[in-house]
């Protein structure tokens, strides 16, 4: 196997976590997103969609979202496990992992690529250009605030999003705060209960 990477972008960390937490290593190919890399001829033959990560197997198949490609490696690599132990807690997790990505990651990543002459043409990954609308810098803003409060909330009486140990849903939230960090963002102040759940994750994940 091999993981097609850009380890600073938020996506590929967020892979990279979730593989540091269980200790394992694969072989890694690191595609500069900065100089444009993801849209050369050859990483277009792995992945059309020009985004990174990608998990390429041994078969040639390549997986190119986050939560697939962990739903795979949890399989070949169930020590640590992160995507529940029950079928309840697997949907629980898949259930929150995906409203922190659509609530959270994106209204970080609708603030930068619509707020950042960076991203100038470039307004959402993949192959198709499109421009930025401003407007949803500010939409954003309070899609994020939302998402805080939320969690906030949600982690008020427990220590991990679901059950009682770390899974995904928490790599990935962890991920979503550091992320805000790119647009000044980051945990409100009265937001206690997701600060005290982020500084516990900087220790189960071995970071800082």
């Amino acid at each position: 196997m091999k993981i097609y990477t850009f380890e600073a972008a938020p996506n590929p960390r967020r892979l990279k976590l979730f593989l540091g937490y269980k200790g394992v290593d694969i072989e890694t190919e690191t595609i500069n997103i900065r100089d444009g890399e993801q849209f050369s001829d050859s990483f277009k033959a792995i992945n059309p969609d020009c985004t990174v990560p990608a998990l390429q197997l041994d078969d040639g198949t390549v997986i190119t979202n986050v939560i697939a490609a962990c739903l795979y490696l949890e399989s070949l690599y169930p020590e640590k496990p992160l995507l529940g132990l029950t079928p309840l807690e697997q949907a629980k997790i898949v259930s929150w992992d995906h409203s922190i990505f659509t609530e959270g990651f994106t209204a970080v990543a609708e603030m930068l690529r619509n707020g950042s002459e960076a991203f100038k043409g470039r307004a959402l990954p993949g192959a198709v250009a499109l421009e930025q609308i401003p407007g949803l810098v500010d939409r954003g803003q309070i899609r994020l605030q939302a998402f805080f409060n939320k969690l906030d909330t949600h982690l008020a009486d427990r220590e991990f999003i679901v059950g009682n140990a770390i899974s995904l849903a928490d790599i990935d939230l962890y991920a979503v705060c550091d992320f805000a960090k790119w647009v000044k963002q980051s945990i409100p102040e009265d937001c206690r209960h997701l600060q005290s759940w982020y500084q516990r994750m900087v220790k189960e994940l071995g970071e800082k």
